[in-house]
């Protein structure tokens, strides 16, 4: 008897193992990844139709878009950008680094609106302004407590409390750590597959459909092509960079940056700080890295080398 029970479980163990076929991928905090995997137009349609429930016509997605002519005071740059002729969808990939990304993403938002608006023409908005911020993170202060959060600017009555639906744009916020029964179905799918690959292994048999099918092909880490994984690399040395500098205690570059901000102005003190951290990362990672992650150009860069 004893033996046919341990025979059971032996069994009952190999068919859960048979239902788990687990695949090394990478994981979709990752920037470079997230790029390459969202930014199939197929998949990037998807997406945009789960999540605004909208309907886009593209042929292509940009990665790292810049407008052409400058605009507003500070370099903005999406992760991901496309455009049909009625509509402009912006997706970005955020790995929560700093406290300020409500405001930042907000200020990306509206430079998208107010790029529309140069010119001699009478203020229009011609095409709809959709901005999707998916953060893979949360932060420290608990300033992150859902799954989604929608922000639009429509005016409501002071009379009755209604909404007066005028500004079609929106700009929405996505939290796949967060994900809960009330998450809508459609989103939530997309959520939980997000969360599920931050752990670089997923369950192949939960993804047998498209889009969950293509995407896993995708991220799979044998499947990476050599220049993507360079980038994803350098993704992961800066992460670990900064965990490094705050066990040991180096993230000077950005209170001294804060202290400097009270003293002589926000702009001039956020300037030290990158600088600050730029120097600190120059033994670790390659100028063109680090002038991504600290927005400084390579020229301050190779400049700062000489200096060392």
């Amino acid at each position: 008897m004893l033996i046919q029970t341990r025979l059971y479980d032996i069994i009952t163990y190999i068919e859960i193992l048979q239902e788990k076929i687990f695949m090394e991928v990478i994981p979709l905090k990752f920037g470079p990844m997230f790029k390459h995997a969202f930014g199939q137009p197929d998949i990037f349609c998807q997406f945009v139709k789960d999540i605004l429930g909208i309907e886009i016509n593209i042929t292509e997605v940009h990665t790292e878009y810049e407008y052409p002519k400058p605009i507003g005071f500070v370099r903005s740059i999406y992760d991901l950008f496309a455009e049909d002729t009625e509509k402009r969808i912006i997706v970005e990939i955020q790995h929560v680094k700093a406290e300020d990304f409500f405001d930042r993403f907000l200020y990306y938002h509206l430079i998208s609106m107010v790029e529309q608006v140069g010119g001699y023409k009478e203020y229009a908005f011609e095409r709809t302004v959709y901005t999707i911020v998916v953060l893979t993170s949360t932060p420290r202060d608990g300033t992150i407590n859902f799954s989604g959060a929608i922000s639009d600017m429509n005016p409501v009555s002071i009379d009755d409390g209604k909404v007066i639906d005028v500004y079609p744009h929106r700009l929405i916020f996505l939290c796949p750590r967060k994900v809960n029964d009330k998450t809508p179905p459609l989103i939530k799918k997309w959520l939980q597959f997000i969360e599920d690959s931050l752990d670089g292994e997923m369950n192949e048999k939960d993804y047998q459909h498209s889009p969950w099918k293509k995407i896993l092909e995708t991220i799979r880490e044998k499947t990476i092509a050599p220049k993507l994984l360079s980038e994803i690399k350098d993704d992961v040395a800066w992460e670990k960079a900064k965990e490094r500098f705050a066990k040991e205690g180096r993230e000077e570059g950005l209170i001294t940056g804060m202290a400097k901000g009270k003293q002589a102005g926000i702009a001039e003190g956020l300037q030290q700080g990158k600088l600050n951290i730029a120097s600190a990362l120059l033994d670790i990672l390659d100028d063109k890295t680090i002038a991504q992650k600290t927005k400084l150009s390579i020229a301050r860069i190779r400049k700062l080398r000489k200096e060392g």
